[in-house]
């Protein structure tokens, strides 16, 4: 019991870790994006009760032998362990929130901008780019009825070249680009887990004005829990008018 606090400092700055990497691993090249996921909601919670009760446990001993630097070890330990068990927690109190069953968005539902270089052999992906058709268009004017195409006065290259600096801003990495089209192909990643969403753009002619289309695709999950509505939201915003 006499290096307890240094023990129970060692297993917390081990957790640590181990988080970070359930958060980041894929992004370093480690796992796919699921696999972290998948450690993290089964791991998270059995490890930080495990670092707050080695802490827990260091923190009592010290404490009793007036052995302060072995104290705060323990009483840091415990304060990672609890911060590991607070997500779960909270998802375990919090009603959960159904997002609408569907990894498919598009603001053309009738005539979705179509993947022409992206295809089934993108890595991890578990999802097809064919779209679904009015069965999915119907969920997505429910749950998303403000997802519509952009319209804008620029002209077709000018409309083209901006969505093209918007995506780079966003961090996307663009996978295919037609400047004579008008199109570009891209696949945008979370900042955690790095999930790898798939985006197409195109920019179309509309008389005296443009029009810009996007689709996002999740490559994995039945339902992308509103992040692929989320982007084409973020990414009209930043284009604006």
């Amino acid at each position: 019991m006499k290096h307890s606090g240094k023990i129970a400092l060692l297993v917390a700055v081990s957790g640590a870790l181990g988080v970070a990497l359930m958060l980041f691993g894929a992004r370093l090249g480690i796992w796919q994006p699921i696999v972290g996921f998948g450690l993290f909601r089964s791991a998270l919670a059995p490890l930080g009760a495990v670092i707050a009760g080695v802490g827990l446990l260091a923190l009592v001993v010290h404490s009793r032998r007036k052995e302060r630097g072995g104290a705060l070890s323990g009483g840091f330990a415990v304060l990672i362990g609890v911060a590991c068990l607070v997500p779960m927690t909270m998802a375990a109190l919090t009603p959960p929130v159904r997002s609408a069953p569907i990894n498919d968005i598009t603001t053309d539902t009738v005539n979705p901008p179509a993947f022409l270089v992206l295809d089934a052999t993108r890595e991890g992906a578990r999802t097809s780019l064919d779209y679904a058709g009015a069965a999915v268009a119907e969920i997505q004017a429910a749950a998303y009825p403000d997802i519509a195409p952009l319209e804008t006065n620029l002209t077709a290259d000018a409309a083209f070249a901006r969505a093209l600096e918007v995506a780079r801003d966003m961090g996307w990495d663009i996978i295919a680009s037609d400047a004579e089209r008008h199109r570009f192909e891209a696949t945008a990643r979370t900042s955690v887990f790095y999930f790898a969403d798939d985006v197409v753009v195109v920019v179309t002619e509309l008389g005296s004005g443009r029009r810009v289309d996007m689709r996002s695709v999740s490559r994995i999950g039945r339902s992308d829990q509103g992040v692929n509505a989320t982007r084409i939201r973020d990414f009209q915003q930043q284009f604006g008018g």
